[in-house]
Order: C-alpha cells, then structure tokens, then sequence
C-alpha cells in the first residue's frame, strides 16, 4: 500500500521555529494512503499550502482567537487541494477533481468533513490558488481592516506597514480604490519598494532598513497619518503611532517583528493616543463574517477589472520543506502571498 506524508508539530518553539524536521519544531510521519471514505467524508490531495505569518502564534499556549495547535497533532494549515474521492453522502455536493479550499493541515492527502473544504470558483482571469488568498482569508482581511476599521476618507494619508506582503499589498490598494489622497507603504528592501510603487500605484514606499527610514516616514506624511494598517508591530507602530492625526484609526493586523521575540515590546509613545484621541484596533476577519459575500464581491470585482493586483510568492518542492519555506517568511524574503507547491506521485 503507498504511503504519504505529513508534518507533525511536536516541539514548542521558545523563539523562532526550527525547520529541522529531526531536531526542531516539527517531524514528518507517514501513513497508509486513505482508500476507504466515510460516506460524510470526501478524500482530497493537497496541492498547494498557504504559509501564513499567523502560524507562529498558533504554535503558542496563549488565550487567543482560535485554540492553538497542540502537540502531536498535524500542523494547522489552508490549502488548495482537488477531491481525489467523494463519500456516498455528498455526491450531489462533489465529484472527483474538484478544487476546493480545505483545511488539511501540513498532509499531503486529508479525509474531511463538510465544513473543512468549500468548492472554488475561479473567477475571469483569476486561479483557483486565488481562493486561499486575495479572494480568501488574505484579500477578506485587508479588506475588513481597511473598510471597517481603518475607513479611509477621500483627501487622508494612509500608512501601511508589511506593504509588500500578501495582505499589507491588498490593503494598500484597497484605500487607493476608495480615494485616499496618499498611500505609504514601508517594505524591507529596495525590491519590495519599487513593486509597491511600480506596479501597485503607491505614492511612496520605504524601506525600514534604510538607516534613515524615521527621517523618510516624517517627510511622505506631511499631513500626518490618518490611517495606519500594522501589520508589524515593534518600531515601526511605535514610529507611525508618532506621527498620528487627530482621530486616527490604526487598524492592527499583526505584529510579525515581534513573533520570534523572547520579550515583545510595545510602543514607547503611547500618550498619542491620548493626545491625538487615536483609535487603536485589533481585529480578525471572521469578527465579519456576516459580510462575507458584500466583500468577496467587491474584491472579485476588482480583481477582474484590474483594479487590484496580487502576486505569489510560489515555493516548490515536497512538504517536508514547508517548515524551512515558513521561517524564510519571518525573514522578509518574499513578495506577495506565500504559498508551497507540493509536486508529489
């Protein structure tokens, strides 16, 4: 009987993850190839993995908004994948070679129930991998961070941190779309930059590595930051938080700088808040979901009449080197939504 693989997590991580799959956060087991489907169940292979900034804090013990993986258990993950078989249950639902959206974890082939995979449509000019980004959890919440906390007015600056990451580079453009008089973005190297400004239509893009990042944040926000989309963390909320508008909205996404830290910080000029009367909010995409539908059109839309543009950063190779392909992520090596390719018999 063949056999396939899936990747464990097996060790908590006191800082960064460890790729190594014999020494580190994860280990690889395989198993028998499912051949028997229950008649609720349909048999999917996985193609493609999304690699989510997100997936470090799940690996932690921490109240949160969703329970964190436990040990032992397949490493949590979203990927498109094609129903390989369908249970006699849901045949009215599936047939063989559908793509859907499932949540198989890190595991080459998955079993699962109804509510773990949704069948995608793949809109004009679009592919089914758009479904687990911009028209996915990604495209969802750069939408909700910007529409329903952010809400950018005609004629204010906003301010985008992680730009040139899957979700930070829908953001960005998504407050262009609704007239905003000046989007910023700040990305980690001079590559990044000139995609936000090139081929997304930023006014202007920074790079935070540069040693006078602070001074060039000061001169693009000559009217102060209105709105500010964190998907950071660390200085760079800290630096945005001081150049704050009267009743700014900074939306906080994330706070990847801050993932691998033994000892996160916060920022030091916290009394803008009080001064600038600034509103400061945490959200998750699913506190929406009654808006589902409203958001995946507009942004289906927009996707096909070239209004807003995403790019994939598309790693190959087998599922043992997802592991290694998330830690390059925490380093700033990719553009765009990272996703993992998994070429397997």
């Amino acid at each position: 009987m063949s056999s396939y693989k899936q990747i464990i997590y097996t060790t908590a991580p006191t800082a960064g993850i460890d790729p190594s799959l014999t020494s580190g956060t994860f280990r690889m087991t395989f198993l028998p190839k499912p051949t028997n489907v229950p008649a609720d169940k349909v048999l999917v292979r996985t193609h493609y993995l999304s690699l989510d900034p997100a997936m470090r804090q799940w690996l932690t013990g921490k109240r949160s908004y969703i329970a964190p993986v436990e040990i032992g258990a397949v490493m949590r993950g979203q990927s498109i994948a094609q129903i390989i078989s369908v249970g006699s249950n849901l045949t009215s639902r599936f047939q063989t070679g559908d793509w859907v959206i499932a949540y198989s974890g890190w595991a080459e082939y998955a079993i699962l129930g109804l509510k773990e995979v949704k069948k995608v449509i793949v809109p004009h000019g679009g592919s089914p991998r758009d479904a687990m980004s911009v028209l996915g959890i990604t495209g969802l919440t750069a939408y909700f961070g910007m529409m329903e906390v952010g809400k950018p007015k005609a004629g204010e600056t906003v301010v985008v941190s992680g730009a040139a990451g899957a979700t930070g580079s829908i953001a960005g453009q998504i407050a262009k779309i609704h007239g905003a008089k000046r989007v910023v973005g700040l990305a980690g190297s001079k590559e990044k930059c000139e995609f936000l400004v090139k081929e997304l239509a930023f006014d202007v893009a920074i790079n935070y590595k540069d040693a006078d990042w602070r001074k060039q944040l000061e001169e693009a926000t000559p009217e102060y930051i209105d709105v500010f989309f964190d998907n950071t963390g660390g200085e760079i909320l800290e630096a945005c938080l001081a150049r704050a508008a009267k009743d700014a909205r900074f939306a906080i996404c994330g706070a990847i700088s801050q993932y691998n830290s033994a000892k996160p910080h916060g920022p030091a000029s916290f009394m803008t808040v009080i001064f600038q009367r600034v509103t400061l909010k945490g959200f998750i995409f699913f506190d929406y979901a009654e808006k589902y539908s409203v958001a995946l059109q507009d942004l289906g839309s927009w996707l096909a009449q070239g209004k807003l543009k995403r790019r994939e950063h598309i790693v190959k190779g087998g599922i043992d080197v997802a592991p290694q392909a998330l830690v390059d992520l925490y380093k700033g090596l990719s553009i765009g939504h990272v996703t993992h390719h998994d070429y397997f018999a």
